[in-house]
């Protein structure tokens, strides 16, 4: 497929449209000019959208670097011929840094994303922002990283001490995790969604027509789609589960299932 096609097949919308042509530069730029070639970042959405596209593709050599593992933004990096995944540097398009505020300070993330924002830096440019005890870690790309540096001097009403900091000194806090068992029916989005965050079938099935479920990152409006262990469901305002585990049937013949609800 050409470069109309593959487009018309992925974009969900002009802006998504927009955004995956643009990968497909950078892809193509990698090629012609041989040199590593990456993305802005991408949200976990875009990124699903991403990779069905670079499947179309025949999956040219790339990989996806968030600053640290499992990190939820990520740029997409083309690669050259000559350069193998392994190689690849991180610290070539990605910057940290860290910007420690007072201890009287009840700084969020809403902050310290505002305040980047508020200084002109796009989200595209940034990954993600990891917050600990009196200090943000923000993850952004290197072209980035002297106007943060420069300019990001204050979130709130709060001063920051910034500084660049290696990409292996983030400091991701642990995920909480809470396990589920239960059985289902059927393997149906509508009941394992239910099952996940504690919900009716009905309301289950509400949110998924209305469009605040998706499947891997990716928009699912059908009640009745089958999912699979491994399967991440995300809900808008209720957060992600993870169908950990299919088991065998309980005695009445109902489907044994383990989710991991993250809180």
């Amino acid at each position: 497929m050409n470069k109309t096609e593959l487009l018309n097949k992925f974009a969900k919308d002009g802006e998504q449209r927009t955004q995956l042509a643009r990968v497909l530069d950078q892809m193509q730029r990698a090629d012609t000019r041989s040199i590593p070639c990456a993305t802005q970042f991408l949200s976990p959405a875009l990124r699903a959208s991403v990779e069905l596209l670079l499947d179309a593709c025949g999956h040219p050599k790339h990989r996806f670097c968030g600053g640290y593992e499992d990190a939820e933004r990520t740029v997409c990096v083309f690669l050259p011929h000559w350069q193998e995944t392994e190689d690849y540097v991180a610290e070539e398009e990605l910057a940290a840094v860290s910007a420690a505020f007072p201890r009287q300070a009840d700084l969020t993330h809403r902050d310290i994303l505002g305040g980047l924002m508020g200084i002109g830096i796009t989200r595209e440019k940034l990954g993600d922002i990891l917050m600990g005890d009196h200090e943000a870690q923000i993850v952004c790309l290197r072209e980035a990283l002297p106007i943060v540096l420069s300019q990001f001097s204050q979130a709130g009403r709060y001063p920051l001490k910034l500084q660049e900091i290696p990409l292996s000194q983030l400091s991701p806090a642990p995920q909480t995790v809470k396990e589920i068992h239960d059985t289902v029916a059927t393997l149906r989005l509508d009941a394992v969604v239910a099952s996940g965050f504690s919900l009716s079938r009905s309301k289950a099935s509400q949110l998924i027509t209305t469009g605040r479920v998706s499947v891997n990152h990716l928009e699912c409006l059908k009640t009745d789609r089958l999912v699979e262990e491994g399967d991440v469901l995300t809900c808008r305002g209720l957060g992600k589960c993870v169908l950990a585990q299919v088991g065998g049937q309980s005695r009445k013949g109902r489907v044994i299932l383990t989710l991991h609800r993250y809180v």
